[in-house]
């Protein structure tokens, strides 16, 4: 068992594979138990769902935080609200994705499951080559912070439905070089059928064409917020957790927040603001005798500033509609 010790990117192999332990214990019991028949996920479910997902997440940031120290702990949890935060954005996206496909609620909840997985080996690439850059170019993270301040100013400017087209691109190019059904064929995202030479072959189905829409679009959306974790630190197994833990729960918090979407009229703009501020504390770290900003008031900041968004738009929706759970 000595293979557990060897270090990799910077931690031994077994806090690695324990931590993959979790996630995989985590989507068994979510697809072998809590869905192994597919139905409608209700508010109320999603939201139960969602606390047990945030509630693992913050017991993986204590063991961090006892296991690693403080500012560790301190960075996962700052690195966890921040993707969560962009991930609950990335709702607005999914759900006109699913309405633009026709994707009932009763399969929504496949498409996510699967997307997840994508979405773990994705990371983990983006992650791994952010981290060699960083590490062997330190200038990058200056690079990195630019970009988050212009993706802030753009964020400002860009509306859910242009985000949601960033993918129309893929589709048509898939359209035109593979066989699509016209129709959905239960919670397949393959079916054979008859072509128009009369011969039988696989088609594709509306719902793997949503699947692939928002596997690209987490592609855009990680060109934010992979250079967003790697600001606040530089550490691979802080990124990397706190990027999944939050993902995780983005399936379950779905079907909750597309109830709702509407009170959250200004999530955006706090976004652009929080993606402002973390790109300029690495800029100004330097010119205030820095290294890094005191972990504690980069949690503390990111706090504020989503809890103002949050209740901004809570307080300027109020006359909306209540929508029963």
């Amino acid at each position: 068992m000595e293979f557990l010790a060897v270090e990799w990117m910077g931690k031994p192999a077994w806090m690695w594979a324990g931590f993959l332990a979790v996630v995989v214990a985590l989507l068994a019991f979510d697809l072998g138990v809590l869905h192994r028949k597919a139905h409608e996920i209700g508010v109320r479910e999603s939201l139960l769902l969602s606390a047990f997902y945030i509630g693992v997440a913050l017991l993986f940031g204590a063991w961090v935080w006892v296991r690693l120290g403080a500012d560790s702990g301190l960075d996962y949890l700052t690195g966890f609200a921040i993707e969560k935060s962009l991930a609950m954005d990335n709702v607005f996206v999914i759900a006109m994705i699913f309405s633009a496909f026709g994707i009932p609620r009763l399969h929504q909840h496949r498409v996510l499951f699967w997307g997840v997985l994508g979405v773990i080996v994705l990371r983990a690439v983006m992650i791994a080559a952010g981290a060699a850059l960083v590490s062997r170019y330190e200038w990058v993270l200056y690079v990195f912070a630019a970009f988050l301040i212009f993706t802030g100013g753009r964020m400002m400017a860009t509306s859910p439905a242009e985000e949601a087209a960033t993918g129309q691109g893929l589709v048509n190019w898939l359209r035109r070089h593979m066989p699509v059904t016209d129709q959905l064929y239960g919670s397949r995202f393959f079916v054979r059928e008859k072509n128009s030479a009369g011969r039988m072959i696989w088609h594709a189905t509306p719902l793997f064409l949503a699947l692939v829409t928002i596997e690209f679009a987490d592609v855009i959306f990680a060109v934010d917020s992979v250079p967003a974790i790697f600001a606040i630190t530089t550490d691979p197994y802080i990124v990397y957790t706190s990027n999944i833990f939050a993902i995780l729960g983005l399936r379950a918090l779905y079907f909750a927040l597309a109830a709702v979407i509407h009170r959250f009229a200004y999530l955006k703009q706090a976004l652009a603001i929080l993606l402002v501020f973390i790109g300029g504390k690495v800029i100004a770290a330097p010119f205030l005798g820095l290294e890094k900003f005191p972990p504690a008031i980069s949690l503390g900041v990111t706090a504020a500033i989503l809890a103002a968004g949050i209740a901004w738009s809570v307080w300027k929706t109020r006359a909306e509609t209540r929508v029963d759970t």
